[in-house]
């Protein structure tokens, strides 16, 4: 029998060489409720982020276009992760941690659960009066920063979870989670033919079904901008520089398709999102992180990617 190699997490290799994410931990909720355990105060909570993930770009994108930049502060570790975890250090982009001095974030883990033992992840949403983790779930940081902290940010966005699109919303993201965002962690850390090839066909469907789709309107509910806009556009801005290559999605690429490539150009130049976006610290956690699907660490140079060109997406509003 051939022998089924290393994965890059063995914990989340499952039995036929498929890659299965862990759960987050930590699921508590910031509320605007003054008598919420806890309340969304300014300058209560702090993020722990990294440039380079998907899951934690989400949370800096709604940080940014939220106006919550003075509410919630944040860190930026390194990208370059390594058997101890996410290092928080000197580095082009990276941040301190003015909160609590950590070196690793490995460390807040275990001042919220001692004796943790899963990978430590970002984002991590840290609260600096109890002392602890209250929440390192992407999907639910994005929601509690969208409804739950209007009260103390600097602008009023509009919300884009907004109840009578909640149904919607819902459908699309489960679709896009299983099959594009952690579809193609599901190719690169799978461990066998048959895994990958499983992952790899339910990527590219689910991409042909979404240029489809965008072919009939500018976002994925129609003129308005959503929570899933936001959710899948973390995974296409890293896909053509990443995924085509390091994680073998390589049947086409994002510019390959005329309508995704067009929508994710159009939201790469709304307004303040191309300042979250580091290829940099991208293609360095990635290319340099995962020495066993890179053994060599090197970093590709490309490719060249023009997201401001113009993308002609306006012409498909209606009304």
């Amino acid at each position: 029998m051939l022998e089924i190699p290393s994965a890059a997490f063995p914990r989340e290799q499952a039995p036929d060489g498929s890659f299965r994410r862990q759960q987050s931990i930590f699921r508590d909720w910031v509320r605007a409720d003054p008598a919420s355990p806890f309340p969304a105060a300014a300058g209560r909570y702090h993020l722990y982020v990294s440039l380079a993930c998907p899951w934690a770009h989400r949370t800096i994108i709604y940080r940014r276009i939220k106006g919550l930049e003075d509410a919630v502060s944040m860190t930026i570790v390194d990208p370059e992760r390594d058997e101890r975890g996410w290092a928080i250090m000197d580095g082009p982009d990276n941040t301190p941690d003015p909160v609590n001095g950590l070196a690793f974030l490995s460390e807040a883990y275990e001042a919220s659960a001692p004796g943790f033992s899963g990978r430590v992840t970002v984002p991590v949403l840290w609260d600096t009066v109890t002392g602890r983790i209250v929440n390192n779930e992407s999907a639910e940081i994005i929601r509690m920063f969208d409804r739950e902290f209007g009260a103390v940010a600097a602008f009023d966005a509009p919300v884009l979870y907004p109840p009578e699109l909640e149904g919607e919303i819902d459908h699309i993201n489960a679709t896009v989670y299983a099959h594009v965002n952690n579809g193609v962690y599901r190719c690169g850390f799978a461990v066998t033919q048959r895994a990958y090839e499983a992952a790899f066909q339910d990527l590219f469907g689910a991409l042909d079904a979404l240029e489809s789709r965008l072919s009939q309107r500018r976002y994925l509910l129609g003129d308005l901008i959503t929570e899933a806009d936001w959710r899948l556009f973390t995974t296409l801005v890293r896909f053509d520089p990443v995924y085509v290559g390091h994680f073998k999605c390589n049947l086409r690429r994002i510019v390959d398709y005329p309508n995704l490539w067009g929508y994710l150009c159009d939201l790469f130049q709304q307004p303040l999102i191309s300042e979250t976006v580091n290829f940099s610290h991208i293609k360095r956690h990635y290319y340099r992180t995962h020495v066993t699907i890179n053994p060599t660490r090197i970093v590709p140079v490309g490719p060249h990617m023009n997201l401001s060109a113009p993308h002609g997406r306006e012409a498909m509003a209606h009304g």
